[in-house]
């Protein structure tokens, strides 16, 4: 095999991990996860690196907590009575408001690529899950406009604000399972950001 031929292998590898990290990510910002996916995280196993450590952070927190815990949880950080502890929208971090100006950019960049908001679903498109969600179909080359497209919706989507929330997530009252998911998607984030920024 050619040099460039394994280098390009390598780099298929890397992108197909990056859609997967963030399609977890999507995954779990949209719902609490239930007791089949509990077991799965539990068994996460990390090299000693910040990634791995985040991962067997995350093990612990999916071994230590139970369905209905978690549950409570996502609903106190995310929903609450009023509202949640934290709103994952990017319009809120970005603006102050909910429905802005980063929805309506967001929306126009979905409907260019031919996506758009699954029927059911009630929440803003510019929610973290969605937009975790739609990253990771372009890396992996599920959405139209596949991976050539994802460099641009990343940094015009999610890194102006997903670092931010993910720290906040980390720290927040009532996070205790999503006090790892936070640590998790604030590396990822940094790690994505250093990737792309270095030169070709």
């Amino acid at each position: 095999m050619s040099g460039q031929g394994t280098a390009d292998s390598r780099a298929d590898v890397l992108t197909t991990e990056r859609a997967r990290l963030f399609a977890l990510l999507g995954r779990l910002m949209i719902a609490a996860p239930d007791a089949g996916l509990l077991s799965a995280l539990a068994g996460l196993r990390g090299e000693p690196t910040p990634l791995g450590e985040a991962y067997r952070g995350l093990a612990a927190a999916a071994a230590a907590t139970d369905p209905v815990a978690v549950e409570r949880e996502y609903h106190d950080l995310f929903i609450g009575l009023g509202r949640g502890e934290l709103l994952p929208y990017a319009s809120y971090y970005l603006t102050g408001f909910l429905h802005e100006r980063p929805l309506a950019e967001l929306r126009g960049d979905m409907l260019r690529l031919g996506l758009e908001r699954a029927a059911g679903v009630a929440e803003p498109e510019d929610h973290i899950a969605s937009e975790c969600e739609v990253y990771a179909g372009l890396l992996s080359g599920g959405f139209a406009g596949g991976a050539a497209e994802a460099e641009t919706f990343f940094q015009r989507h999610l890194r102006p604000w997903a670092g931010r929330f993910f720290a906040d997530l980390e720290k927040a009252e009532a996070a205790r399972f999503y006090r790892a998911v936070g640590a998790l998607g604030r590396i990822v984030i940094e790690i994505e950001q250093a990737a792309l920024g270095l030169p070709e």
